[in-house]
């Protein structure tokens, strides 16, 4: 037992349990560590900051350990009286726990307590589980203790600490509104009532917590954090932004704040300012594989593939086990605007990192993709007969079957390149682009009347203002016919 522990425990007995004193908050000295996930949540809940009870630094705080043992001593004006014979079994318990003897003095407070008994005892054998780390009995002793004497504040605040480490944020809620009622408004009432409301996405309600509790204590940056995050959640990007950039100008070392206001400025609609503070992340090496992915979505957006193909490559690495799912949507789009070195970089990447553990699906993939590559590049035998593989491992692959056709077209073999893409044409999710290809094919041959009708379905199913321009210039050609 600690001399300042030993020392509070002398000064109870000697008081008889009557001293005021400020109020506890129970935890850092409890020993144990909680593991947490912080996450902005996806603009993902892992991205832009989401909390867990862990991630508070207040648990290793020596002041809040301070305040916890002062936690056993008493304030006169909102505490439950004791009689002269509880007295005396109390300074007992103090000379037990004064010497160490922590076992005896849970076995006197529990051979003493009965329904009429000081709420003092339920109290106090709570505080004792809990530097225990026994949060069931320390619960279910506080709950006894207020409801022996309803306005115990400290046992009410002992109470919501439990729910918080517990991750019972409605009951911890409103056991820290009750020690408000109760005058105990200091800042970690209220950082962690907005810890509270957070977590139950009560977002205005978690912010003025927050600001309470930042302006009684403006050191601490738990509650900056949980404040930024209250704005983010809002959508408040802008002022998202700018809280973190105050903070980052006292601790610019800090991934989970660059993190935050990477999301912050995705939802300002600021994507290169969001990849810079992407890559600084993955430079102080907080980097995660959904902010690297995020990061490969902006550059492909950006056209910028070589750096894009770096950042999927990346996020390959932290998360090997994972669905590609969004290199491969990546990969996909870069096809499609003609990136076609790039695409095979980022194809060969996947295949080194995760080819071990690919889905038959996503191997599927990475076939089509090398497939449309040589479509792309007037076709092989090898591919077409990937391509046939596919198809008939799934016949209902309508993107295999439009390649195919594509690949017919380019040799020269229209007949079959239509069977192919009415084929397609025949799964409803890709009627639209098949009978766009079969269109194109007819065209190339100067069949401009049959690639209208065509031409018009694609645009009843699936309207696009680049097919209605394709559309309308065949019209164009057709009445010159």
């Amino acid at each position: 037992m600690s001399t300042q522990f030993r020392w509070c425990v002398c000064a109870i007995a000697l008081s008889a349990c009557t001293a005021t004193r400020n109020e506890a908050l129970a935890g850092a000295s409890l020993g144990s560590s909680l593991e947490p996930r912080v996450a902005v949540a996806s603009v993902g809940s892992e991205e832009q900051g989401g909390v867990e009870a862990a991630d508070l630094s207040l648990w290793h705080d020596p002041a809040f350990r301070r305040q916890f043992t002062a936690s056993y001593l008493a304030e006169t004006e909102i505490e439950p009286t004791v009689t002269l014979p509880e007295r005396d079994v109390m300074q007992n318990v103090m000379q037990r726990l004064a010497t160490d003897k922590v076992d005896e003095a849970i076995a006197l407070l529990q051979k003493s307590l009965n329904p009429a008994s000081s709420a003092v005892f339920d109290f106090t054998l709570a505080n004792l589980y809990f530097q225990r780390e026994q949060l069931e009995p320390a619960a279910r002793s506080y709950e006894a203790a207020v409801e022996k004497h309803p306005k115990f504040r400290r046992a009410w605040k002992n109470l919501a600490l439990i729910h918080v480490r517990r991750g019972a944020f409605e009951p911890a809620a409103q056991a820290l509104t009750k020690v408000l009622e109760l005058g105990g408004s200091d800042a970690i009432t209220f950082g962690l009532l907005g810890f509270a409301h957070s977590n139950l996405e009560q977002h205005l309600a978690a912010e003025s917590a927050y600001r309470m509790a930042c302006l009684l204590d403006p050191a601490t940056k738990d509650w900056q954090m949980g404040l930024a995050r209250s704005l983010f959640k809002q959508r408040r990007y802008a002022d998202a932004a700018a809280l973190c950039d105050d903070m980052l100008a006292g601790d610019p070392q800090r991934a989970d704040l660059w993190l935050l206001q990477a999301n912050a400025f995705i939802g300002l609609g600021q994507p290169q300012r969001a990849a810079q503070n992407f890559e600084v992340v993955d430079r102080l090496g907080g980097a995660t594989a959904e902010s690297l992915e995020s990061l490969g979505d902006i550059y492909v957006n950006e056209e910028l593939f070589d750096l894009a193909v770096a950042a999927y490559g990346r996020a390959l690495e932290k998360r090997p086990e994972a669905r590609p799912l969004r290199a491969l949507r990546a990969a996909k789009v870069m096809t499609a605007r003609g990136a076609l070195d790039d695409v095979r970089a980022l194809i060969a990447r996947i295949e080194v990192v995760a080819g071990a553990t690919l889905d038959p699906a996503d191997r599927k993939d990475l076939l089509k993709l090398r497939a449309r590559i040589a479509v792309a590049e007037g076709g092989s035998e090898e591919e077409a007969r990937v391509l046939e593989e596919i198809v008939a491992l799934d016949p209902l692959d309508g993107e295999a079957l439009i390649l195919l056709g594509q690949h017919a077209g380019r040799i020269g073999d229209h007949g079959r390149a239509v069977l192919y893409f009415e084929r397609a044409a025949g799964l409803e999710a890709f009627e639209a682009d098949a009978k766009v290809r079969h269109a194109q094919l007819l065209v190339g041959l100067g069949r401009y009347a049959e690639a209208l009708p065509l031409l018009r379905r694609a645009q009843e199913l699936q309207p696009r203002e680049n097919i209605q321009q394709y559309l309308a210039k065949i019209e164009r050609v057709a009445q010159t016919r």
